[in-house]
This record gives structure tokens, sequence and C-alpha cells, in this order.
């Protein structure tokens, strides 16, 4: 693929700023963990699932997201914390569909355990519900070419490597991410923009991320 073909349309540059706000909700059980996971905002469901990739340096701990490590801290119930863990989160495109994923698997482990749906956390163990609160802001940086976009890759920040990756996928619902949809659509390079697709961005700190797709885009030119 040629550095310098020039894109059928640019590509922008957005970055984000990102707040945690309190839900004010405060759970004690796996019921009323349940119940309010029904009700509150696709945000909610975001920030305890995402939080360690808004961190920005590590990997996923374990348990890899908040509800796994309170079934296991607080609980004490180390089945369900499994249960949690073992969701594939790469596999959801939608939030809703990760937050029915997170409801059913807590729903059946209360039907089939009579103890899991009343026992309590211990006091100061109680879980509080947050939200991700993001504000999208516009760069100066444009891509008229993959060359151009390779340089821009290598000092935008992190923020906006996040927000073009995993906010693009998921909390706006695309099948792929923002780089891959411009790079097929806007460059014509269908297997290019496939090969950033299947990369698994949740096995991989952001630096490391961006190293490796530029790292493709540089050996496709």
């Amino acid at each position: 693929m040629e550095a310098t073909v020039v894109a059928n349309a640019p590509f922008h540059f957005y970055t984000r700023l990102h707040l945690t706000e309190s839900t004010g909700i405060r759970i004690c059980n796996l019921n009323e963990m349940v119940a309010a996971l029904q009700e509150v905002p696709g945000s909610c469901i975001y920030h305890h699932t995402h939080k360690f990739l808004q961190q920005h340096e590590y990997l996923s701990p374990e348990p890899p997201n908040d509800f796994a490590f309170w079934a296991k801290e607080a609980l004490g119930d180390d089945v369900l914390s499994e249960k949690l863990s073992s969701i594939d989160i790469i596999q959801f495109k939608t939030i809703r569909a990760l937050r029915e994923k997170i409801v059913s698997v807590m729903k059946e482990h209360m039907s089939a355990n009579s103890y899991a749906a009343d026992r309590c956390a211990n006091p100061g163990k109680e879980f509080w519900l947050l939200k991700s609160v993001s504000f999208i802001i516009p760069t100066s940086y444009v891509a008229n070419n993959l060359a151009e976009f390779a340089r821009i890759l290598e000092k935008i920040t992190i923020n906006s490597i996040y927000f073009h990756i995993f906010e693009a996928r998921l909390r706006l619902e695309k099948e792929s991410n923002d780089f891959s949809n411009w790079i097929a659509d806007s460059i014509g390079d269908k297997e290019l923009a496939d090969m950033i697709t299947r990369l698994d961005p949740y096995t991989y700190a952001l630096e490391d991320l961006r190293r490796t797709v530029i790292k493709l885009i540089k050996k496709r030119m």
C-alpha cells in the first residue's frame, strides 16, 4: 500500500476527558445488585467493567471487573467471582448485551445456590455503583494518508487511542474501531483494517496497543 495515497476523507483525531460520578446506590447483597444493574445507566456498567483500561498503565487485574472482585472479596463467593471473571468482554458489541450477560450469570448463580441471594457484604465492603462520564474533544490532528496517520499515532495521547479503539467499538456500538473503519473505507485497504480489527485490545496496555497498531501500519506501507 502506497503510504502517500490520499484518503477519500481525512481522519480527524479526537480525545476524551473522563470523570467518575457516584450514583448514590449502595449494594449489600447479590439480590440488590441484580435489581440495581437492570436499572442503572449503561455508563455504570461500562465503568465497572472497563475501569482497569481507563487507568491506562496496566492490563486487567484478577478478577478483571469490579463485580467479580466484589463477589470474591466482599461476599466471599469464589464460585460467582470465577463465573463473572470468565465473561469475555470483547465478545460483546454493546453495553446492553454485556449488562444482560452479567445479570444472567448472577441470576443463574442465585437460582442454583440458595445461600447466594441474601449473603451480605461485611460492613464497609458494600458496593457503591459509580458511572463513567466522558467528554469528547476534537484535536488539531488530521491525517490525509497512512504516512500521516502513523506519524500522528506516535504522538497523540493515550486518551485518544482509548476513544478511537474502545469507546467507538463498545459505547458507540460500532462493529469495529475508528482506525479500521477509516483505513477500510477511506484508504481502501481492507486487509490492513482487518488486521487491526482482529487485535484483542483487552490484552494490551494502551502504550503497547499504540505500538502494535503503528507497527502493522508501517509494515503494510
